[in-house]
């Protein structure tokens, strides 16, 4: 695996591929009920659910810790995985669960420590996933964002490598990274609908939380969605600190408790470089209210989609939300012609 700044998503994925045949690509399925049932042409569905450690995190947080502790190391990341040298720094950060698993898997592919901090709404099940790949937990009261702040004093107090997926840095190249590793999927996602003859989707929903993923997708899809080519951001009323920074043209902290259904998108400041990405691309967002990301797995299940969570789902219920609400569906251009691109970012959480 290389560790320059510039490499590109097909290398990225042949690299993790080396690591674990886990990483191979995702299916990218169509369902043809469930653009019945919301009254547009098509709905094209990439199932993060199948992924190594079952959500797509572990394109990002596991691909950022490697650069970071080979960056440490001096060496390269397929050297350093060989290596396994003792006395490595450990890898640091926050999560609301999956971001954490990601990581705690680099630190052990490289045989280095991992801390991750979590904050006291991530549900023992998560916790426990991240405590299995050998990583220490570190609880914390509060929010996310407090999860984020305390790790990232760690980090400070030498700690560790902070590898956090949330920068108010535009330039962070931890952060850029981890968006780097997200990029995979939009690359597989026109390799598939190539290779499937598909017509390209007319609209991207795609989850928010701080950022990241959404900015790494339109990025990677720039250029290749069809007219009228919008790109959504989707993230719970509870937790809408997107809208708030796209409104600001920076990160913003929203309050609140930042408590949802959602819980990976509990999330109460963007971050910077994903903020510049966005806007650069035109996104727009949509928030959904707590009953609408609720019921969106059962309503992706019903109609042949894959088994998910409501932060795996949420892409559906913002396209469900602007559906049905006929000025903002105009605003963004959606009739029965529309072909939907949803991703569903995780598998179902087993207990």
């Amino acid at each position: 695996m290389t560790t320059h700044a510039h490499t590109t998503p097909d290398a990225i994925a042949a690299d993790l591929l080396r690591l674990d045949p886990g990483y191979a690509a995702t299916p990218l399925v169509a369902l043809p009920g469930l653009a019945t049932r919301l009254g547009v042409a098509r709905v094209l569905a990439k199932d993060e659910g199948r992924r190594l450690l079952g959500s797509f995190k572990s394109l990002g947080g596991t691909y950022a810790g490697l650069r970071a502790l080979a960056r440490s190391a001096g060496r390269d990341v397929a050297g350093l995985v060989a290596a396994r040298p003792a006395g490595q720094p450990a890898l640091v950060c926050a999560s609301d669960g999956n971001h954490g698993l990601a990581v705690a898997l680099a630190a052990r592919l490289a045989g280095a420590p991992a801390r991750v901090f979590l904050h006291a709404g991530v549900p023992a099940s998560r916790a426990r996933r991240i405590g299995d790949q050998g990583a220490e937990i570190v609880r914390i009261e509060g929010t996310y964002d407090d999860a984020v702040d305390a790790a990232a004093e760690a980090a400070r107090a030498g700690s560790g490598l902070l590898v956090a997926d949330t920068t108010d840095d535009p330039d962070d190249p931890v952060v850029h990274d981890v968006m780097a590793g997200y990029g995979v999927m939009a690359s597989e996602i026109r390799a598939q609908v190539a290779r499937a003859g598909d017509e390209r989707p007319t609209h991207l929903f795609v989850q928010a939380g701080v950022g990241g993923l959404a900015a790494a997708i339109a990025e990677g899809l720039a250029g290749f969605l069809a007219a009228p080519a919008r790109i959504v951001a989707v993230e719970p009323a509870s937790a809408a600190c997107l809208e708030a920074a796209m409104a600001a043209d920076r990160p913003v902290r929203v309050p609140g408790d930042l408590h949802t259904a959602a819980e990976m998108l509990s999330c109460g400041e963007a971050s910077a470089p994903a903020i510049a990405v966005l806007k650069r691309y035109g996104a727009q967002v949509v928030t959904v209210a707590e009953p609408g990301l609720a019921e969106a797995p059962d309503i992706l299940a019903a109609h042949g989609g894959p088994a998910t969570t409501p932060s795996g789902a949420a892409g559906l219920a913002g396209a469900i939300a602007a559906l049905g609400n006929p000025g903002r569906a105009e605003e963004l251009g959606l009739d029965a012609g529309s072909r939907l691109l949803i991703l569903v970012t995780e598998g179902p959480l087993a207990e």
